[in-house]
């Protein structure tokens, strides 16, 4: 089963409108003031933690994982799988623009760090060798991430307002106009997933 079909809101994560800007001079001084000495290695100095100790290794309820300095929506945990690598590892992002992709040449090989996009705080790497249905693993350091559960409003640390400090529901914000799409289909009798 493909990781959209195991997390509805996977289909949909394109309604969602994030404010991408990155923080302030004096709001990025405020996020990094809230993290502890190993979330600052890695955050900020593109560190790395020890592999299979991470919190969200095994996690495995529906829900988001978000940016652990800003807040920004990353990955479904739909789109999670194991690895066996000893990182949590994830096939796709929560939508496009939500990674920044660098070349990585530390320790004498070639690799693509992924950042948060809006904050720039290190997450992992992206590697080809992961499952259908994009053949990529996102392998991300567990302390470069928070989760929200599913039914429980996103994080808003950055005060930016809806669709963060919201829940999230089949892919929108709880009270945001079902796709015009999806109210046809519905209204064509083709059936939607739960």
């Amino acid at each position: 089963m493909s990781a959209a079909a195991k997390d509805p809101a996977m289909k949909q994560t394109n309604t969602h409108h994030f404010d991408l800007a990155p923080p302030t001079e004096e709001e990025f001084v405020r996020l990094a003031a809230d993290l502890d000495e190993e979330e600052r290695r890695v955050l900020l100095e593109h560190g790395t933690e020890s592999p299979f100790c991470g919190v969200f290794l095994t996690e495995k309820r529906p829900g988001v994982y978000t940016c652990r300095l800003c807040g920004l929506p990353l990955f479904h945990g739909g789109a999670k799988f194991e690895s066996g690598t000893g990182w949590p590892s994830f096939t796709q992002p929560f939508a496009d623009g939500h990674l920044k992709y660098i070349q990585d040449t530390s320790y004498g090989m070639t690799r693509t760090e992924i950042v948060c996009a809006r904050c720039g705080a290190h997450q992992g790497h992206v590697f080809p060798d992961g499952p259908p249905p994009t053949g990529e693993r996102y392998c991300i350091n567990s302390v470069s991430l928070a989760f929200t559960p599913d039914g429980e409003p996103l994080p808003d640390k950055l005060d930016r307002g809806a669709p963060e400090g919201e829940v999230l529901r089949r892919g929108r914000a709880v009270g945001e106009a079902e796709p015009t799409s999806t109210i046809a289909s519905q209204a064509a009798g083709s059936p939607q997933p739960d």
